[in-house]
């Protein structure tokens, strides 16, 4: 906390003035606080990651989050993706505040309150920072948009229904 004689300074400050648990991100050093997400959303977002971190955990492959759990890109970009999964060879990024770092696979479970900005600029920050799988569903269609790191660039792979199929890990997680 702050106090009168000392407020914060930057956003990040403000950012790690808040109280553990808010649902705030810091994108592109602007605070994007969020409501708790709809029934639907939570629903697809369960499925999705009990089936990747059973997957996971039975290939010893690296280990799942799920939000809210911070991933600090920098001090200006302090996201809270839906779910994420760390590669064996990054957890040493992982730290007590959350993942340092970048994560290997992202998905992100749209929200019509913050759709907008999951495929504007979080988008763009998961590709800034070589983010190798973002993964974005859509809860009422369940259209699953794939986007691979190539280079620095993501490129959209084509679009499937219930299916996330990754080449990272070499598996398809239907839900």
């Amino acid at each position: 906390m702050f106090d009168v004689l000392h407020p914060p300074r930057t956003m990040y400050e403000v950012w790690e003035s808040l109280p553990e648990g808010t649902l705030c991100q810091l994108v592109n050093n602007n605070l994007v606080i969020s409501p708790a997400p709809v029934n639907a959303h939570q629903v697809i977002l369960g499925k999705i990651f009990v089936k990747l971190s059973i997957f996971t955990e039975d290939k010893q492959c690296g280990e799942c989050r799920i939000a809210p759990y911070d991933v600090h890109f920098s001090k200006r970009n302090i996201l809270q993706p839906d779910i994420i999964f760390i590669a064996n060879e990054n957890l040493h990024k992982v730290e007590s505040k959350g993942l340092v770092g970048v994560p290997d696979l992202v998905v992100e479970i749209l929200s019509p309150g913050t759709a907008h900005i999951d495929m504007g600029e979080k988008r763009d920050v998961y590709e800034q920072y070589g983010v190798k799988e973002y993964f974005i569903v859509d809860p009422a269609t369940k259209i699953v948009t794939p986007l691979i790191l190539q280079g620095k660039e993501f490129v959209e792979m084509e679009s499937t229904v219930g299916v996330i199929s990754s080449t990272l890990l070499n598996t398809a997680i239907n839900f």
